[in-house]
C-alpha cells in the first residue's frame, strides 16, 4: 500500500530534521496510520458496516481532506481507540501526543493548516505505576545460577544490566571501542549519547567474558556481545536469555524481564547506594528527571524510618 504525502512528509521531517531514532518514526507511524484509516472510516463510509480498518486505503488521502478535521473528530478516534481497541490510558497518551506534533507541523513548518484542531487536545491521565524490581536477594540468586557453555557472556549480560540500568538495545548495541577502562559509552533514546561507569563486578565480569569471546569467524568484529552464530546478539536472544536465568532462580518468568532488571539496578542504587535523584536521572538516560521520580517512592522503610526519628516519637 502507498502512503500518502501528507503522512510520509511528516515522517521524512521527524527522521532528517528533528533526528528522531527510526523506533521513534516508527511509533509515529502507526499512530497515525491508524488515525488516518480511522478518519477515512468515520467520514467516508458507513460506520455500521463491518470493515476491517486495517484494510481501509489511505493512499489518496490529501491536505484537502485533513482541512477538514476537527477536534470533535480527534475525540472520537480517541473514542474508538478506547472501546473497540482496548487503548490503555498510556497507550491513549501517546497516541495524543503524535496528533499534537502531527498537526503542529502541519500548521507551524509545513504550512498547509491554518488551524490546529489539536491545539486544545487533552491527554488522558496516566496513573503512576510503580517499578517491579528484584530485591538484593533475589538479584544474587539470579546471577548465582548461571551456567552452561555461554555462562561467562551471560553473566556479564546480567551483570550489566543488574549494575547499570541499560535498556535492552543500549546493552546490545555495546562496541568494544565503547569501553575504556571504567567507562562505557552507550548510546540510548533519541540518539543521545552518555557515559555510563562501571563498577568492579562490571569490570571483573567483562574480562573473564573476553577471555571466551570468539575472535575467529566473526562476522561483527566490534560488537560486544555475540550470539553463537558469531554475529552482535539480537534483543530476542537476550530477552530469552534473561528469561531462561529468571526460571532458573526460581522467579516468575512472566513477572520479570530485561527492563525489570533496569528497575532493579535503579532500586538498589537508590536505596543502598545514597543516590541522589539527579544522578540517578543521568545513569538512567532520562530526559525529565519526572521519569526517574518513580525511585523515590519505592522505599517504605526510608519512610517509616523517618517517622520513628521524629524526636517526638517516643513521647
Amino acid at each position: 500500500m502507498r502512503y500518502p504525502e501528507v503522512l510520509s512528509d511528516f515522517l521524512n521531517y521527524l527522521a532528517t530534521i528533528k533526528a528522531k531514532s527510526p523506533n521513534t518514526v516508527q511509533a509515529y507511524f502507526y499512530d497515525l496510520q491508524l488515525f488516518l484509516r480511522y478518519m477515512v472510516w468515520y467520514k467516508k463510509y458507513d460506520m455500521s458496516e463491518t470493515i476491517n480498518i486495517e484494510d481501509i486505503d489511505i493512499s489518496d488521502v490529501d491536505y484537502d481532506f485533513i482541512k477538514n478535521i476537527t477536534l470533535s473528530d480527534l475525540y472520537s478516534f480517541l473514542s474508538y481507540v478506547t472501546d473497540k481497541r482496548d487503548n490503555s490510558a498510556r497507550a491513549r497518551a501517546r497516541k495524543v501526543a503524535s496528533l499534537r506534533a502531527y498537526f503542529k507541523y502541519l500548521v507551524s513548518k509545513a504550512h498547509v493548516l491554518d488551524n490546529n484542531p489539536a491545539q486544545e487536545l487533552e491527554s488522558p491521565k496516566i496513573s503512576q505505576r510503580q517499578p517491579i524490581y528484584l530485591t538484593l536477594d533475589e538479584s544474587r540468586d539470579l546471577l548465582n545460577c548461571v551456567d552452561g557453555a555461554y555462562k561467562e557472556r551471560d553473566k556479564a549480560i546480567l551483570t550489566i544490566f543488574l549494575n547499570c540500568g541499560l535498556r535492552l538495545s543500549e546493552l546490545v548495541g555495546i562496541n568494544l571501542d565503547d569501553i575504556k577502562g571504567d567507562t562505557l559509552t552507550v548510546i540510548g533514546k533519541g540518539d543521545k549519547q552518555r557515559t555510563v561507569y562501571l563498577n568492579n563486578a562490571c569490570i571483573k565480569a567483562i574480562k573473564e567474558y573476553m577471555r571466551v569471546r570468539p575472535t575467529e569467524g566473526v562476522k561483527d568484529k566490534n560488537a560486544l556481545f555475540l550470539s553463537r552464530n558469531k554475529r552482535r546478539i539480537s534483543k530476542k536472544t537476550v530477552q530469552y536469555i534473561v528469561k531462561k536465568y529468571i526460571k532458573a532462580a526460581g522467579l516468575d518468568s512472566r513477572k520479570y524481564s530485561t527492563h525489570k532488571l533496569r528497575h532493579t539496578a535503579a532500586t538498589l542504587m537508590y536505596k543502598y547506594g545514597n543516590v541522589d535523584i539527579r544522578t540517578l536521572q543521568h545513569l538512567l538516560g532520562h530526559a525529565n528527571v519526572s521519569t526517574t521520580q518513580i525511585y523515590t517512592h519505592i522505599d517504605d522503610k526510608k519512610l517509616r524510618d523517618a517517622v520513628n526519628k521524629n524526636p517526638l516519637s517516643n513521647s
